[in-house]
């Protein structure tokens, strides 16, 4: 009988810890990857994209590795893959970077321990560890493996980091696009930038997006979860405006709250994020939004049918990342509800196109944008959603996606 233990709330089957053997034997091409948070996935561009491409598999001549930020080094199984967690201290900004560098270590032990594996892939999430890049690039080349790099997006214009922190990520990028064999890039902008302000290494890239779906939530406008859910936080369908995601600063939070406390709108603001208590007390300081009882922060919410179904239920959702690639709260955005404010950047822009409004940081500009979407007729938000769910199906479907993936894959297998 399977161990079944929980991770993120669901539940996943527990592995014994790693034993040696002799007998080992693999025909799989063993792909490693390393950077996300882990799955199954919580929130988050990078462990959204390996939830999807564990669970969408349909190439079985693979097996995926996946490191998860753990309190302890529980090994198990979810989607397939074999995950395993990676304990780190907490050590302020350098935490991530040691993550990145234990796992990647671990992975390279792994393959050492068992010489039966040919050509693994090394898949590194983000450009944190660039310093030591250059001598974990060498023992994967020793191993006859490949290091492939997703650049994901402009690390060191994060608004958490300090004037030194991000000088470091931006030296730790470039040794990273120094150093990898293969830079996939989610954003055609990210690549562009790379081919450019990277020139001198003739980096080799490639574009594969983030996806997601266009399918309707499995629950109905009835169902009790859902009416349970709205009864708890005060909320109807298509009386509210959504956001889902971090909460951090660059995914302008402020802005919008400031901007919907000064609107006229009718509707309420729901806002599903993970908790960052000391980020929310600075913007409470500033914006007192809890005297506001239309800004409602609702939790987290970890069940994907609720989920869909609460961003089918919105009026309309805003989109403020500002920093990073192709976002994958953008993507389901689009894939679930039909209308949609987003800020006005280059990556926003690249994949929403004609199929949302956009606002930007002004005084004022996002709160008379809600005050004119408040205004718009059923037929307009419906012409709108029906044009950004043809947008995902012809360029962001999970299964593009990771049938895409499988197959940069199996060619690095095939041409190793």
């Amino acid at each position: 009988m399977s161990n079944q233990i929980k991770i993120n709330g669901l539940s996943v089957t527990a592995l014994p810890a790693h034993k040696t053997n002799p007998d080992y034997h693999t025909d799989k091409q063993q792909v490693f990857i390393v950077g996300s948070k882990g799955i199954p996935a919580a929130y988050g561009g990078f462990e959204t994209f390996v939830e999807m491409l564990t669970r969408l598999q349909t190439d079985e001549s693979i097996r995926y590795h996946v490191s998860r930020l753990g309190k302890d080094t529980q090994r198990y199984e979810h989607n397939g893959a074999k995950c395993f967690n990676v304990n780190v201290p907490e050590i302020g900004p350098a935490k991530a970077i040691y993550y990145d560098i234990v796992a990647l270590k671990r992975c390279i032990a792994y393959c050492k321990a068992r010489p039966q594996i040919k050509h693994p892939i090394f898949y590194v999430l983000a450009c944190r560890i660039g310093p030591f890049i250059g001598h974990l690039a060498k023992e994967i080349h020793a191993l006859g493996g490949t290091l492939y790099v997703n650049p994901d997006g402009h690390e060191w214009k994060r608004a958490k980091w300090s004037a030194p922190v991000r000088r470091y990520w931006k030296y730790s990028e470039r040794l990273m696009v120094k150093h990898a064999d293969l830079l996939i890039c989610d954003s055609k902008n990210i690549e562009a930038y790379i081919r450019t302000d990277y020139r001198q290494y003739t980096p080799k890239t490639t574009f594969i997006a983030y996806g997601a779906d266009t399918k309707k939530s499995k629950l109905t406008d009835d169902d009790p979860q859902l009416l349970d859910w709205y009864a708890k936080h005060g909320l109807k369908a298509k009386e509210y405006y959504l956001v889902v995601g971090r909460f951090v600063p660059e995914n302008n939070f402020e802005t919008m709250i400031k901007e919907f406390m000064k609107s006229k709108s009718q509707k309420n603001f729901a806002i599903i994020t993970t908790s960052n208590d000391e980020f929310l007390n600075k913007l409470e300081e500033k914006l007192h939004f809890k005297n506001d009882p239309r800004i409602k922060f609702v939790g987290t919410v970890y069940d994907t049918e609720l989920l869909k179904k609460i961003r089918e239920q919105a009026y309309g959702y805003f989109h403020g990342h500002e920093v990073g690639g192709t976002n994958p709260s953008l993507l389901e955005a689009l894939g679930s509800t039909d209308l949609n404010l987003l800020l006005d950047v280059g990556f926003n822009r690249e994949v929403a196109e004609k199929t949302a409004l956009y606002w930007n940081k002004d005084i004022g500009n996002l709160g008379k944008l809600i005050d004119e979407a408040d205004q718009l007729s059923t037929r307009e938000i419906g012409l709108f959603g029906e044009k950004a769910k043809l947008r995902i199906m012809d360029a962001y479907s999970w299964e593009k996606i990771v049938s895409d993936y499988e197959e940069k894959f199996s060619y690095s297998n095939e041409n190793s």
